[in-house]
Parts: C-alpha cells; structure tokens; sequence
C-alpha cells in the first residue's frame, strides 16, 4: 500500500531529514587519511543520539543481507556501489567514498546519501560525482505532481548513461515515511509516461548509483552486504528524501 502523507507528517520527515544531513557534515569533516571507517560510524552515531534521533539501518535485516546491518552508515569506498560496512579499514589518499544514512524521529524516517573524495581528488572521480549529482538532480525535477514514476527514471538514466556511466536498476529508490523502506520502487531508468501516477504527499528517496567503467554489472562481496562494480571501476552513489506537494518536489535532506 502507498500512503500519501500529510503536510505535518512531511514536516515530521524534515526533522529527519536534518539529522541526516547533520550526519553528512559531520562524517564528511571527519574523513581523512588514516581514519577508519568504523570511526566514521562512530561519529554519525554520536550525531544521531545527541539530535534524540534513532538510526534506521542499525540491525536492519532484508532478504539480501547476511546479517543484521551492523552500523547506522553505509559506508561505500572506490569500487563499492552500495551497501559497504564501517569496518576497520582505515582511508588512504584519494579515495572515493559514499555515506549513507537513515535516521528517524518520532517514527518517521529520511534517507540519503552523499559522496566525496578523502584527500587529494582524481579529476575522474571529481567527474563522477558531479554527473551523479546532476543525474539525482535531473530525476528531483522530474518528481512532478500529476507526472508517472518513469519520468523519474527517464531523467536520471538520460543524465548518467549520456556522459557515459553504468547504473543498474536493482537497487533503486523507495518509497519512505513511518518506514525506511516503503512501496513504490524508484527505477533509476525507465520509459517517460510510464508507471505511478505522481501524487502529492508522496514521499520517496530517489538514489542514482554510477559505475565509472560504463558496465551495468555489480556482484556481492564476501561480507554479504557491499554491492562492487563487476568490472572493479570506481562507483558512486547519491540520494535525496523528496516530498512531492501542490508546487513540486521539495527535498526533505537538506540542512
């Protein structure tokens, strides 16, 4: 069932959707060479407790997973698309990294992710991250009351596959309220005019991922969670919690 929300649950949402975007700046200023990624995890801990937040994917446990997720970041270097684990692991010059985060307040929930590059930045990677930015933006404008779902899609893939990128289109966007995952799915490509009518109230998370080697092809690492580009080329990852209203989409994961 799809449930549209009100304009005080939205609200409720955007409270999230600053503790999130809290977790972002603070994880982000944290990043550096040497520093673990469980160290990370730690410090968006921190922020959620102190805003009386709680963390969404913390023991969270799909079909897919192969173990209740042990953190409340995902935390997805290089040639991880999705889904990569805070561990020990410790970040070295240039790496490319994805955080994700979920978080929710008074039962309601926000998502979203953001990529970056820890120490000195390959014009490549700087390239990725700017084309995926564009594609979430591209498929943002799109989330228009009275428009279908594919629109979404159709946007973000003409975006990505047009500067040359891989995406897939299994692990997609979702629908977000009173819980972390909730109907409909989000493609990251489909046809224009096709799917969900758009309608306002409805609330989703709307998350590109890029595979810079141009393939669509991922596998599943060992840890049973991280999500890796077949090829082993540099991914990324970015995703906004958006309200579609009356005037249009309105992204709930800002500051």
């Amino acid at each position: 069932m799809i449930e549209l929300k009100s304009a005080g649950e939205i609200a409720a949402m955007r409270e999230a959707g600053r503790v999130v975007s809290g977790v972002h700046a603070a994880v982000r200023e944290r990043a550096a060479v040497g520093v673990s990624l469980k160290e990370l995890d730690e410090v968006a801990r921190t922020v959620i407790e102190e805003a009386g937040a709680g963390a969404s994917f913390l023991g969270y446990h799909p079909s897919f997973g192969a173990m209740p997720y042990p953190g409340v970041i995902c935390t997805s270097v290089n040639g991880t698309m999705l889904h990569g684990l805070p561990t020990t692991d410790r970040l070295r010059d240039g790496d490319l990294l994805s955080v994700d985060c979920a978080a929710y307040v008074d039962g309601w929930h926000a998502d979203g992710t953001v990529s970056f590059v820890v120490g000195e930045a390959r014009a490549d990677d700087l390239k990725l991250i700017r084309v995926a930015e564009e594609t979430l933006a591209a498929g943002i404008e799109a989330a228009l009351p009275g428009g279908k779902m594919g629109d979404i899609g159709h946007a973000m893939s003409t975006v990505g596959r047009g500067a040359g990128f891989g995406m897939q289109n299994d692990f997609g966007g979702h629908g977000i309220g009173r819980a972390m995952h909730e109907s409909p799915y989000v493609p990251n490509e489909a046809r224009p005019g096709r799917g969900l009518r758009l309608r306002p109230g409805l609330v989703i998370a709307i998350e590109p991922s890029l595979m810079a080697g141009g393939g669509d092809d991922y596998y599943m690492a060992s840890d049973g969670w991280s999500l890796c580009s077949a090829d082993g080329s540099r991914s990324v990852h970015v995703e906004h919690t958006v309200a579609i209203t009356e005037d249009g989409p309105v992204i709930l994961t800002l500051p």
